[in-house]
């Protein structure tokens, strides 16, 4: 593809005429042997029904980038109503933004009327406190260009000429490997505060470095994602750190000053006296989990925020150790201090955090090897993910290499194999030990003018 200077704007008020750039399809290189079959019939569909039809968004920009894009959206001019009567596999969804979902199996390509300037106050655009809660005004290819949030995503593949067209100085965009916001940055952040994460997600996915203007109100902005729905910041986490780059996304997010309002404890830790040391554990869990997706291979959600949290946790209950509460006691109140100051930034559903609990609490076993214990680690249904958060920690933690070393060796001996090893370390260990009869110890009956609460806790000492 050759990528020449455009002389589209890359900043455009509402209110001029856009003349569009176009090039035709001997210009670029998106092939439809690159768009799935499901966005290739919606579009053709609505193209011989009368309606313009556009392949938009993220899937122009990657297949201008070379790339190989999952997820294909439409612009049409048709409504909702209309584009569902030219499809039985269609329904409507959505009340902030009508949209309409065409379904072919797995495949879902989202259809979107264009979307017009409107003005606040009108029955289907409400806005509060600078942000858009709902927005049905539709207008027409122009209006929609400006209404999207960067210049690189604004970019429509025509379906009737196979030309690309560029309103506000994408194709120029691509070509710098740069970010810019359709208008006022401000103002589009405070409609939506989520575009500051979409920043960071898309600079660290593409390589892209955001402009000067771009960047700058970010960092006044940020607290706005706290008037964010805890479950839409959740979405966004999982689209940050489990498409292939959240090591990126991580170091991006850090960087503009947003990690703080998505994991404040992470971000937090990230500044403290172990801050080296949580970084690095960091840093090979997320490139684990990179190298994971891109050879498309499983990997848990519930790992990844599991390491995220691990250091706020554990810092925090060697603190309450230190003050004089029981270790498993601190362990469990930290644990639950931690997971509720997180559920009011990003919603961790239940199913994670409880996994995320399991793999902490299953640190500490892997040093015992009664027989029972060992079995029964090795059989629970976390053993893998706990293990290998105890791999992850024992590069900066040598003193895990050997329990490293012997739970490897665990997992590739048979039941009986493992018993005799099991039995043998125990005598070995008794024989290197002297001597020593054990002395039970006498229950006592509380004084007089002691508590049955400090009776309980004498009783649980002994």
């Amino acid at each position: 593809m050759s990528l020449t200077a455009s002389s589209a704007p890359a900043h455009v008020a509402p209110e001029h005429a856009l003349v569009p750039r176009i090039i035709p399809r001997a210009e670029h290189g998106i092939s439809r042997k690159n768009i799935s079959n499901g966005a290739l019939r919606v579009l053709y569909r609505l193209h011989e029904a009368g309606y313009k039809a556009f392949l938009v968004g993220g899937a122009v920009r990657d297949l201008l980038l070379g790339g190989h894009p999952k997820d294909f959206d439409v612009a049409t001019d048709a409504t909702p109503e209309q584009t569902r009567a030219l499809f039985r596999n269609c329904r409507l969804i959505g009340r902030r933004f009508r949209l309409a979902h065409v379904v072919f199996g797995r495949e879902i390509v989202e259809v979107a009327t264009f979307r017009g300037i409107g003005e606040v106050g009108d029955a289907d655009r409400h806005v509060v406190d600078g942000r858009i809660v709902r927005d049905n005004v539709y207008g027409g290819i122009e209006e929609d260009a400006i209404r999207r949030d960067f210049t690189i995503n604004a970019l429509y593949y025509d379906i009737a000429d196979f030309s690309v067209r560029d309103y506000v100085g994408g194709i120029e965009d691509l070509r710098q490997r740069r970010m810019h916001l359709i208008g006022d940055p401000v103002q589009r952040y405070r409609e939506d505060p989520v575009r500051m994460l979409r920043a960071a997600r898309l600079a660290a996915k593409l390589d892209l470095t955001l402009s000067a203007e771009t960047e700058a109100p970010i960092a006044e902005l940020a607290p706005l994602l706290a008037d964010v729905a805890p479950a839409r910041l959740f979405d966004e986490s999982l689209k940050l750190f489990l498409a292939g780059h959240g090591l990126e996304s991580l170091r991006q997010l850090h960087r503009l000053g947003l990690l703080g309002q998505l994991f404040p404890a992470t971000a937090a830790a990230l500044s403290g006296p172990n801050s080296v040391k949580f970084g690095r554990l960091l840093g090979y869990t997320f490139t684990s989990t990179d190298e994971r997706i891109r050879n498309d291979m499983p990997v848990a959600p519930a790992f990844l925020f599991a390491a995220m949290l691990w250091e706020p946790v554990r810092s925090l209950a060697e603190k309450l150790v230190a003050d004089g509460t029981d270790a498993g006691v601190a362990w469990t109140a930290a644990v639950d201090r931690i997971l509720h100051q997180q559920a009011s930034r990003v919603a961790i559903p239940k199913r994670f955090s409880i996994a995320m609990e399991e793999i902490w609490s299953m640190q500490s076993r892997f040093d015992q090897r009664q027989k029972k214990r060992v079995m029964r680690l090795l059989a629970h249904p976390r053993f893998r993910a706990a293990f290998d958060f105890l791999v992850l920690r024992s590069h900066d933690e040598p003193e895990l290499k050997e329990q490293v070393a012997w739970w490897t060796d665990a997992q590739q001996l048979d039941g009986e194999h493992l018993s005799q090893r099991i039995a043998a370390a125990s005598v070995t260990r008794a024989e290197g030990e002297p001597g020593k009869k054990r002395k039970r110890s006498r229950r006592r009956k509380p004084h007089a003018g002691s508590s049955a609460k400090d009776a309980s806790v004498e009783s649980a000492s002994e």
